[in-house]
């Protein structure tokens, strides 16, 4: 996703999250240390950020944008410490509460766990996880968003309650028999687009597939079950948190196939492209950022797709039946046709796709 297709809102929390440090509530490190898990790029970042900033980020556009800004990512799972962690909760709560437990167990006996989340999106309830997990909290308003802190020592934090909170990250079977993971996309369930894509999926595609927008790998299982001929997919997925949850359900699908079928995942932007042409894509294409419709994300899908398919290539997709694709499909394909329209969505079959 390049950063056109980005969000352009204010990102008020990252601009509230420093707000202590102005008032001179909290004060940086002393020796310049800090990790930022869920960091999102930005003025105020880029103005705070010091030599010991290290920035953690699953979402691969957001991770692209901090390396632009020349900050410094660092891999998840890491076990160095800080005196300073500061994290941006995602609104899924199971999620949010494992990243607050990832926090105390990057934070220094006595040093800061610093969270902002806005009011609209569940800030005093994160705030109660944080005191629940570290014991006191101090927080202050600014910019409609609640910026809350722990200092805690070993004796504070109720490990109990620390390891039952890290557990909820491990990926786990959802409703649907898949593994999955809160926060993923319909991580808990089959989405009910997705699930109307793969009911038309003709059984002849064939050759290499692209599933892109992978998620826990929902539609590249279905590929592999319902098309025979397929000897190779590759799944592109920007959650990087989505790529194990994934890789363990094509695993078992391959297994219940009786059939070799290669397999790859990637954790990639779809919006840059692709990086070889395929026989066949398969899309449920994102069109949203948090509570943002930005449908200029599926229609950068739609165009990576259309630049990486073969002269013979299809391109299955499905989308919300509102959003208005039909334009970007028809400079692009020379036959485009609606399959089906039903409860909201509609399946787009594409081929001929223009030089």
């Amino acid at each position: 996703m390049n950063a056109a297709v980005l969000s352009t809102a204010p990102d008020v929390a990252l601009e509230a999250l420093f707000v202590p440090f102005e008032t001179g509530a909290l004060k940086l490190p002393a020796d310049g240390r800090a990790l930022f898990l869920r960091a999102r790029d930005g003025f105020r970042l880029r103005e705070m950020a010091q030599a010991g900033w290290f920035c953690e980020q699953t979402f691969k556009p957001f991770a692209d944008a901090l390396e632009r800004s020349g900050l410094r990512l660092a891999g998840r799972g890491g076990t160095e410490r800080f005196p300073l962690v500061l994290l941006l909760p995602p609104r899924q709560r199971d999620e949010a509460r494992a990243l607050f437990a990832q926090a105390l167990e990057r934070v220094v006996p006595g040093g800061t766990v610093l969270a902002a989340v806005p009011n609209a999106e569940g800030a005093k309830s994160a705030e109660g996880d944080l005191a629940r997990l570290a014991g006191p909290v101090q927080q202050l308003s600014k910019h409609k968003c609640r910026v809350f802190w722990a200092s805690p020592s070993d004796g504070q934090v109720d490990r109990a309650l620390l390891a039952s909170w890290l557990a909820l990250d491990a990926p786990r079977r959802n409703e649907a028999g898949y593994v999955s993971r809160p926060g993923l996309f319909a991580w808990d369930r089959i989405d009910a687009a997705s699930a109307l894509l793969a009911d038309h999926l003709p059984a002849d595609l064939a050759g290499h597939v692209a599933d892109l927008g992978a998620g826990y790998g929902y539609l590249s299982a279905q590929v592999i079950r319902r098309c025979a001929g397929v000897t190779a997919i590759d799944l592109h997925e920007a959650e990087a948190r989505a790529l194990e949850p994934a890789r363990l359900n094509l695993e078992e699908v391959r297994q219940a196939a009786g059939r070799h079928v290669d397999v790859a995942l990637h954790w990639h932007d779809v919006a840059q492209g692709l990086p070889r042409r395929y026989d066949a894509i398969v899309s449920n294409p994102p069109f949203h950022q948090g509570r943002e419709d930005l449908p200029a994300l599926g229609r950068a899908f739609i165009q990576s797709a259309a630049d990486a398919l073969l002269p013979h290539g299809r391109f299955w997709l499905v989308a919300n039946r509102h959003l208005p694709y039909e334009a970007t499909l028809a400079a692009r394909f020379a036959d485009v046709r609606t399959v089906t329209v039903q409860e909201g969505f509609k399946v787009i079959e594409a081929r001929g796709v223009h030089a």
